[in-house]
């Protein structure tokens, strides 16, 4: 397991100040952020982004992107998860779906969706996890059949992030029989349309009625060979390679962060206690950045830091929950969505939203089995 020490170079410390003056200029004093990538679903906003040359960045230009470094895309994330912007429409796209396409798709596949990935128009979600099987993500029991010019998939997926605003998803079933002793093998990653007519998508709220989280049920749905993503049979392997942009950039221990500014910004004076707590939170953040950001210089230089990635959204994402905790123990406060303060809000939200942190995208169990595999190995 290796995080290299790494800084950013002046093009990128000036990308950064780019990027600020942006949110300054766009973001409204007054408005309310969002809490992490899956905070809101606007489209207009992405498309803005866009236009900057924001959202593909690390998509090579004959598909439409910019042909950025990973680091550059870093940089830009963690500024917009700090102000809380609206992000939610592309996120899962441009971060995890372009990199499978690039690496696992074929030329046809690239030259569908990259352009709308980095036009910030063509919306992905992840068809990985299913009822009843917990973290054994390979227990997969979605099927495809296959039929004439392609396959038809049933089954069911959960825990589907925005599926119904966005377009396409790709679903990890299988597509040959379990083999005993083998359940990794006989796994594929189809392509399917959220919108085709066998597709069921039904929302999971939150507590508050809020909805992110779906279940999606496919039944009968034809999906054409040309949309199988990657090789028959190598669909584990395609995911967990996918796992190292999922697992390891600022959205992984940034969704809390504008709880934080906005509890600082309403506060008269810092006690000595509170000064306290803020320095145990910035010492864990600031290493948790360091981390990040190491494996970020790792992607632009070609590896595949799964281990790496798993460790730092097991550290991420419990500090996202530490910091939710330290928060209401010192605000001292009733849970308030309707207040008339901004942070009362922001943390009632949090408060409901931080649970799932530690789920999505590898449960905390589950990343300590495969960090420690890898100190191991």
């Amino acid at each position: 397991m290796q995080f290299a020490p790494t800084v950013l170079s002046p093009a990128e410390e000036a990308l950064r100040a780019e990027v600020r003056d942006f949110l300054a200029a766009e973001l409204p004093a007054d408005s309310r952020p969002a809490l992490g990538f899956a905070g809101r679903h606007d489209p207009e906003f992405s498309r803005t982004l866009a236009e900057r040359g924001w959202v593909g960045m690390a998509i090579p230009p004959e598909y439409g992107g910019h042909g950025r470094s990973a680091v550059d895309r870093f940089v830009v994330a963690e500024e917009l998860l700090a102000a809380g912007a609206p992000i939610g429409a592309h996120f899962v796209a441009d971060r995890q779906t372009a990199p499978a396409l690039l690496h696992f798709g074929t030329e046809e596949q690239r030259r569908r969706f990259l352009p709308g990935i980095a036009a910030g128009e063509v919306y992905f979600s992840l068809g990985m996890s299913e009822p009843d099987s917990g973290s054994d993500l390979a227990s997969v029991r979605t099927r495809a059949t296959r039929v004439e010019g392609g396959w038809t998939v049933t089954g069911t997926k959960v825990w589907t992030s925005e599926a119904h605003n966005n377009h396409f998803f790709a679903v990890l079933c299988r597509t040959s029989p379990m083999e005993e002793g083998r359940k990794h093998a006989g796994l594929s990653q189809l392509v399917v349309d959220l919108h085709d007519p066998g597709v069921t998508v039904s929302p999971i709220p939150y507590l508050d009625g809020s909805h992110h989280f779906n279940e999606v049920a496919l039944e009968e749905v034809f999906v054409p060979d040309d949309m199988v993503l990657g090789e028959l049979g190598s669909g584990w392997q395609q995911v967990t390679s996918e796992l190292a942009y999922e697992r390891s950039g600022p959205d992984r221990w940034l969704s809390t962060f504008p709880v934080l500014r906005e509890w600082l910004r309403e506060r008269p004076a810092v006690t000595d206690d509170e000064a306290a707590v803020l320095g145990r939170l910035a010492a864990r953040a600031r290493a948790i950045r360091h981390l990040s950001l190491s494996v970020a210089r790792s992607l632009d230089a070609g590896a595949a830091p799964s281990v790496e990635a798993a460790l730092v959204k097991e550290v991420g994402t419990r500090f996202e929950q530490d910091l939710v905790e330290a928060l209401r123990d010192a605000a001292e406060t009733e849970l308030d969505q309707g207040s008339g303060s901004l942070f009362q809000a922001l943390l009632a939200e949090a408060v409901l939203t931080s649970p799932s942190y530690t789920l999505r995208g590898g449960t905390t169990e589950v990343l300590r089995s495969v960090a420690a595999k890898g100190l191991a190995a």
